[in-house]
């Protein structure tokens, strides 16, 4: 299975690193945050951490980075931090939306806060590519999402997510052990699902994939990465018609050219 086919279509739904790396995020530190200024549409904005991203997007992220390093007010820094959240994450800088949402949850301290503190540190988490920064956004993910699961016990998001982190982790174990946890108390779980099958798929399980992703789409028949991870776990098994027939399935879900492209690989294959 190349790696490159399947990654644009799995990362959305919280796939970890250690499973596809893809290099997306800049850190900006408090260092950086000090003394970076923003950097204008020009030859000069080579040097921009946000350079790949569209115009509109790079002017709001000026302009809001801008207000937030001269504010005073700490209300309004944290209200500049938390609009930066979803502007750094359409720009693909996920290093740089986690950093500002940590920055808003420590002003506001509110559950709705904290749990967007712990997704914006898991998605960049899930892009990380150096060892030492994948343990250190997973150790964080884990602190924050803790928190929410004290003040909300039932969340499973975050009992799920958190246990994403601990397979990169030298206790990668506990991490399969809180997602059966999850499995058992919500059967119906597509995330929980979904990785577990995921994780079947890394480790060569292929028979055990297709039991995961075949339970995830009794709950929803239209989950894109599950069909069309099931035609992979098929192609494993040796499966080549059920696979073709899958593929075939996931090609009728979405037009979108790269989810077309990546099944037409597959199917080359099966040929």
């Amino acid at each position: 299975m190349k790696k490159t086919r399947v990654i644009l279509l799995v990362v959305a739904s919280g796939m970890v690193a250690i499973l596809y790396f893809l290099p997306k995020a800049v850190v900006e530190n408090d260092s950086q945050l000090q003394t970076e200024t923003p950097a204008p549409d020009s030859a000069t904005a080579a040097a921009s951490p946000h350079r790949a991203a569209p115009k509109a997007i790079r002017n709001g992220i000026n302009r809001l980075r801008a207000r937030y390093l001269t504010g005073t007010s700490e209300e309004k820094n944290a209200i500049f931090a938390d609009s930066l959240i979803g502007l750094y994450q359409q720009a693909g800088l996920y290093d740089s939306a986690a950093w500002f949402a940590q920055r808003a949850d420590a002003f506001f301290k509110t559950k709705e806060s904290l749990l967007k503190a712990g997704n914006a540190t898991y998605e960049a988490y899930t892009f990380a590519v150096e060892r030492d920064k994948q343990r250190s956004l997973a150790e964080k993910t884990r602190e924050l999402f803790d928190k929410v699961l004290q003040l909300d016990p039932g969340n499973l998001e975050a009992k799920t997510k958190s246990a994403m982190t601990y397979l990169s982790s030298e206790s990668p174990m506990t991490g399969i052990k809180m997602l059966r946890e999850v499995v058992e108390q919500d059967p119906k779980n597509e995330l929980a699902l979904f990785n577990m099958g995921m994780l079947a798929v890394q480790s060569g399980q292929y028979g055990r994939a297709v039991d995961w992703f075949e339970k995830l789409l009794a709950v929803n028949p239209n989950h894109l990465q599950g069909n069309l991870l099931l035609g992979v776990a098929w192609m494993n098994q040796g499966e080549k018609e059920k696979a073709r027939q899958q593929f075939e399935k996931v090609k009728k879900m979405d037009s979108d050219p790269a989810v077309q492209a990546t099944v037409d690989s597959y199917l080359q294959e099966l040929k």
